[in-house]
């Protein structure tokens, strides 16, 4: 089998969409905005903290809990869990373990800032006797994001594999067969279909978000930094990548600049929603966003792979994620990892991934269970064949990846970069990108 192993840290969007409103509080506070024990009901259990950022995955450990305790009755556990909001919890966690004390024995870290927490000496119990004899079993590339030197430290929440969602209602218009599209410039023939004989676009462009750039290079096996962490913002593939994104939009005039910007805008959304846009590219977890944002679009779209840059080319990569790791300020270690191991690494608790958070399980071998199989409403909304899609795709979910400077490049690609090539048109990309390269340089000294 062949499992693409990351050599740095993949990348974190923030799941902002998951992160809820603050019920009182402040960022410097120290107070959760939620807090609930869950087993609090059962004699003699060992009390473990539990921090989060995003307050549906208290759901998940609500779900975990009860099952470990009736599984393993000589061992109970109390889950005191706290929910931040974003930057406190990360903030707060971090000043905790280097200062040595008031850490949670278990906490999330959103992929994009777990580097902050692998610097120097990781103040993080490695879980390796609980992932290596899993290891063939998940999407590697998931594991690896988490750890350094060999040693795993974040369990993942999901893979965050991107696809293709096609509006098939637009494309059976258009003439075009989704399953011919194979290769990017299959994409853009198809595209110029759509746009004769529909009254819909093939795609946006984004403007203040680099998703769809960052996924079309890691596609290629390029990124906005080598394996040593030095920056590679202007080199050849990635330069070609924003070419053929600005040909979509002025050449081949296939597509609209998104509005709002981004994808995750509400003039998206409504824009979408109203079929005048017949695909984008985003992980899975952007189903939701379909099923809360877009209802009229229900049983209209499809998943598919993305469009490979060549014939056998990969099409996919992961986007985002949240690692949950073990301090090591905990005084109950074992059982804390023990747990950990049983919440976020084991069969079962992968299928709950998919049937209570709605995520793409990291463990690719419960993409065909029968549990995951199960009717739900992103099943009636996108058809049976999600889990299909996964299991076609599970050996091409490259990754992106991040340092200490990623923020600087993310902040220069989304305020400047995009919006002067394709939106300004004040700009090359091989020029922008080259400014972009220099300008985060500049910052990096």
């Amino acid at each position: 089998m062949k499992m693409k192993s990351l050599l740095s840290i993949l990348l974190g969007l923030s799941m902002c969409f998951l992160l809820v409103a603050c019920k009182g509080g402040n960022s410097t506070s120290g107070e959760a905005t939620e807090s609930e024990v869950i087993g609090g009901d059962v004699e003699d259990a060992t009390e473990l903290k539990y921090w989060t950022f995003v307050e549906l995955h208290m759901e998940f450990f609500k779900d975990a809990v009860p099952r470990w305790n009736e599984l393993h009755p000589d061992k109970p556990i109390k889950l005191v869990a706290e929910t931040f909001p974003y930057d406190q919890m990360h903030n707060n966690l971090l000043l905790a373990l280097q200062s040595g004390k008031g850490a949670p024995d278990i906490s999330d870290i959103e992929v994009g800032r777990f580097p902050n927490f692998l610097q120097g000496e990781p103040q993080l119990l490695p879980m390796n006797e609980y992932v290596e004899p899993e290891m063939d079993n998940f999407i590697e590339s998931r594991l690896d994001i988490y750890s350094k030197d060999g040693k795993y430290y974040g369990m993942p929440t999901h893979v965050g594999a991107t696809v293709m969602y096609y509006n098939k209602e637009i494309m059976d218009q258009a003439g075009v067969d989704i399953e011919s599209i194979k290769t990017w410039d299959d994409y853009v023939e198809a595209g110029k279909k759509v746009v004769a004989n529909t009254d819909a676009v093939m795609t946006t462009v984004h403007t203040g978000d680099a998703t769809t750039f960052q996924q079309m290079i890691s596609q290629q096996e390029s990124d906005l930094f080598d394996a040593d962490g030095n920056l590679t913002v202007d080199s050849e593939k990635n330069v070609n990548t924003l070419s053929l994104l600005n040909d979509m939009l002025y050449t081949h005039k296939i597509a609209e600049l998104t509005p709002g910007g981004e994808p995750h805008a509400e003039e998206f959304y409504a824009f979408m929603n109203e079929g005048k846009a017949a695909s984008i590219s985003m992980p899975m977890w952007y189903m939701g966003r379909f099923t809360d944002y877009m209802p009229d679009l229900k049983g209209k779209m499809v998943i598919r792979p993305m469009p490979a840059w060549e014939e056998g080319g990969d099409r996919s990569v992961g986007i985002g994620g949240t690692g949950t790791v073990v301090t090591n300020q905990t005084e109950h270690a074992e059982l804390a990892k023990e747990f950990l191991a049983f919440a976020k690494l084991s069969k079962e608790a992968n299928i709950k991934l998919w049937t209570v958070l709605g995520f793409d399980p990291p463990r690719w071998d419960v993409w065909e269970d029968p549990a995951v199989r199960e009717d739900n409403k992103f099943y009636q909304y996108f058809g049976n064949d999600i889990f299909d899609t996964l299991l076609e795709i599970k050996d091409e979910i490259n990754g992106i990846k991040v340092t200490e400077h990623y923020p600087d490049v993310l902040t220069e690609l989304n305020t400047n970069t995009l919006n002067n090539v394709l939106r300004q048109k004040s700009q090359s990309p091989e020029e922008a990108l080259k400014q972009a390269q220099e300008t985060v340089e500049a910052n990096m000294q």
